[in-house]
């Protein structure tokens, strides 16, 4: 099945070039040549459905035609006969090409283009009717009519239903669509142009009192407090309490531990009556549970046991016409690979150092910083009173002039009482002769509306005057009668029905017949997984040995641990990180900070120093583990290749048994 992304698009190429297309003037494997050109943009398997598509439509131009027209005959009399070519293409592709495609890619094709004008033609096309009647006898022209009822008109009505599902769908899209509704353009009344008032006067403000003189701030405010002296220094005393305390406990630490040579005598005796501890061996679990395998993993394990004897006769082959033992190669890939473990710790171990350097680094950048801070803050100071002193200043002007300002307001207003009384009665006469014009227009829409309903009413009782008359609503149906429409295959319903008994039987011949066929493949199956569950058994037992070898080879060699040593690089970057921290601790003494940030700096660098050890360690175990590993795959690539050489020959008999 053909996957794309825009359907759509696709759809609009094919209809465009079809559009191109003029036989008369031009052949179709020029055409189908230049349409290739065209399409060099796209991807192989997008070039190769619209090329066929193309082709398709060409071919069968016939028979899509007689479609296509008999649409806009009936259903799409008010479609565009420049979309025709859009329906030729949808027609093609539900006769010819929906097996192919599918019903899922087939409904996003249609969904991407118009909904409706899709779900007017799927309507059409896929009309039962219309398939077993006209549409079947027009196709029979051109080709034979059992020729066009096994390969067209059968799968269009086996398809029928499914399609009939995605029509639904187009229905429900177009009946949730909002329709956008064309309002005529209305009148806009304009707005009379009447006079602006003029604001309201500004009320005169009120004389600014003039502030008290405020009390100076008293110079304890800037002084720290009697309090906080205290607390310092009984928590100096306290500290020093603890750190004799701490010094006392250190030096008797192991006064406790000192042995009693008499309680030591009881307890020797006491464990030598005592009887002797006996470890019990702990039995290993046999996983030898049996599982139960299905069809599926009996054929996979069947053919991994047939690709591991095939790699055993071509390994042996190569080794008797002369290869050599790969023992080197897997020596010099161990050392290898033990080079590139300690470059890798050593540029693990670089960038932990590097990282502490740069944490040092930025810890004295962080304090050069603060003292500039510190000086920018002062200059912030003295710039912040220049500006409050040249605002204070500038606030004293603006009040002045809004007092002059208030004092002109107040002389135009008392010139503008007399036309304001001329305003408001001109205003009056105009609103007196608009209301006059409203009550007349009124009285005419009122007469009006009494006519349209009188008419309305007249109307109405007409239409129960003609619904009260009697009609006949039954129908006699003669079930032996054709419908009588003219068409050479009309038939009745009891003929349909025979018809329909004689589909039936044979039908359930055919599901009989497959039923038998099914049967006889499963048999023949059933007996295959048998022989592979033969084969998988022999090949299990002589694996069971090979491991039980290999388990016995493990126990006779130990491992041994190797050592990584220190780069340079990491030496050097560790003389960087104890220079930066002495010059660090000399700027940290420069700054004079107090007793209290000290303690807190020191509470981080524990801190630090602590997250740097836990990292180190990690460090050490992840090596460990990395080493462990190294050696344990080393050895088992060659305990692979002994156990290959040693169980060649014992391999080579189980595939002489096996045949």
């Amino acid at each position: 099945m053909v996957k794309m992304v825009s359907h759509g698009k696709h759809i609009a190429i094919i209809v465009q070039q079809l559009n191109k297309f003029n036989p008369e003037n031009q052949s179709v494997e020029d055409f189908l040549n230049e349409s290739a050109k065209m399409l060099q943009t796209l991807n192989v398997t997008e070039e190769k459905f619209v090329l066929e598509t193309l082709a398709g439509c060409v071919e069968y131009k016939s028979l899509l035609d007689v479609v296509v027209n008999a649409f806009f005959v009936r259903d799409g009399r008010y479609c565009l006969i420049s979309e025709r070519n859009l329906y030729v293409v949808i027609c093609y592709l539900a006769t010819f090409q929906l097996e192919e495609l599918g019903l899922q890619h087939f409904s996003r094709i249609v969904k991407s283009l118009d909904i409706a004008k899709m779900h007017k033609f799927l309507r059409f096309f896929f009309n039962a009717l219309y398939l077993n009647t006209w549409i079947k006898d027009e196709w029979s022209r051109f080709y034979d009519l059992l020729y066009v009822k096994e390969n067209w008109i059968d799968p269009l009505l086996r398809w029928q239903p499914k399609v009939q599902q995605l029509i639904e769908q187009l229905t429900d899209k177009l009946s949730n669509r909002t329709t956008t509704v064309k309002t005529s353009t209305v009148t806009q009344p304009k707005e009379f142009n009447l006079t602006v008032p003029k604001p309201r006067a500004i009320p005169i403000p009120l004389p600014i009192p003039a502030l008290e003189k405020c009390p100076p701030v008293p110079p304890s405010t800037y002084k720290p407090p009697k309090e906080k002296k205290q607390l310092e220094e009984i928590k100096t005393k306290n500290r020093q309490k603890a750190e004799d305390l701490l010094l006392k406990a250190n030096t008797n630490q192991f006064k406790c531990a000192t042995t009693n040579p008499e309680k030591g005598e009881n307890t020797h005796n006491g464990m030598k009556s005592m009887p002797a501890f006996r470890a019990q061996k702990i039995q290993k679990k046999i996983d030898n549970i049996p599982i139960k395998l299905n069809a599926a993993a009996i054929l996979r394990e069947g053919a991994l046991y047939q690709r591991k004897m095939e790699q055993e006769l071509k390994r042996i082959e190569n080794l008797l016409r002369g290869a050599g033992d790969p023992s080197e190669f897997l020596e010099w890939q161990k050392q290898m690979r033990g080079k590139d473990l300690e470059e890798q710790l050593a540029e693990t171990e670089c960038r932990r150092l590097q990282g502490k350097l740069s944490h040092e680094e930025a810890v004295l950048a962080h304090q050069n910083v603060t003292q500039e801070n510190k000086k920018k803050a002062d200059l912030m100071r003295e710039e912040k009173a220049e500006l409050m002193h040249q605002y204070a200043e500038k606030r004293l002007q603006e009040q002045k002039e809004m007092r002059e300002l208030v004092e002109q307001v107040v002389e135009g207003h008392k010139n503008a009482k007399q036309a304001k009384l001329k305003l408001q009665k001109y205003k009056q006469q105009i609103v007196q002769e608009v209301c006059e014009e409203n009550r007349e227009l009124l009285r005419l829409a009122l007469e009006e509306e009494e006519e349209k309903l009188r008419k309305r009413c007249e109307l109405i009782q007409q239409i129960r005057a003609i619904e009260s008359l009697p009609s006949l609503k039954h129908k006699f149906v003669d079930l032996t009668e054709t419908g009588g429409h003219g068409l050479i295959c009309e038939m009745s319903i009891v003929e349909l029905r025979e018809r329909l008994a004689l589909l039936r039987e044979a039908q359930k011949a055919a599901e009989e017949e497959k039923r038998d066929q099914i049967i006889h493949e499963k048999q023949a199956k059933e007996q295959l997984l048998l022989d592979k569950l033969d084969q998988i058994s022999v090949f299990r037992a002589e694996l069971g040995r090979a491991a039980a070898l290999k388990q016995e080879e493990k126990k006779r060699k130990s491992q041994a641990g190797e050592s990584h040593m220190k780069d340079q690089r990491v030496l050097n970057l560790q003389k960087k990180i104890v220079e930066k921290a002495m010059e660090r601790k000399k700027q940290a003494g420069l700054l004079k900070i107090t007793p209290q940030k000290t303690s807190i700096t020191s509470r981080k660098d524990s801190l630090q120093w602590n997250h740097w050890k836990e990292l180190e360690e990690s460090r050490e175990r992840r090596f460990k583990t990395l080493q462990y590993g190294f050696m344990a795959r080393e050895t088992a690539q060659k305990m692979a290749a002994y156990e290959a050489a040693r169980s060649g020959a014992t391999a080579c008999i189980l595939r002489s048994e096996v045949k």
